[in-house]
């Protein structure tokens, strides 16, 4: 049903920067609370950050907080994250995600909390 795609990733160098996109399909993208996941290879899928579905509060990981911010434009139905100051160890694959039915306020932190999944998109960040 819904289909979420990201985009935005890359090569870059650590202390460098980029903006990936989550681009939802449908029309009721903006009753989903949003979140952004990453898995480098042999981890697991890790909470990056996440947004309520009108963008009024975010949520972020310790490890990106000050570096990374989430935002969303439910006119456009995409979702962003920036990454500033990246580092080495922010490589993975970055997912974006749905959660269907979010509680009021509520933003999961874990991956079998969300509903809709995209694909993902490589970020690769080098020393």
């Amino acid at each position: 049903q819904v289909q979420l795609v990201e985009s935005g990733g890359g090569l870059v160098q650590a202390g460098g920067s980029l903006r990936l996109s989550c681009a939802a399909s449908g029309r009721t993208f903006s009753s989903y609370a949003m979140g952004w996941f990453r898995q480098a290879p042999g981890k697991e899928r890790e909470f990056v950050a996440a947004i309520t579905s009108g963008g009024g509060r975010s949520t972020y990981a310790d490890s990106v907080k000050g570096r990374f911010t989430i935002s969303r434009d439910n006119a456009k139905n995409t979702m962003y994250l920036q990454m500033n100051s990246l580092k080495p160890e922010d490589t993975a694959v970055y997912y974006c995600a749905g959660d269907k039915l979010p509680f009021r306020g509520y933003l999961g932190q874990t991956a079998y909390e969300y509903d809709f999944w995209g694909q993902g998109t490589q970020v690769t960040v080098s020393s």
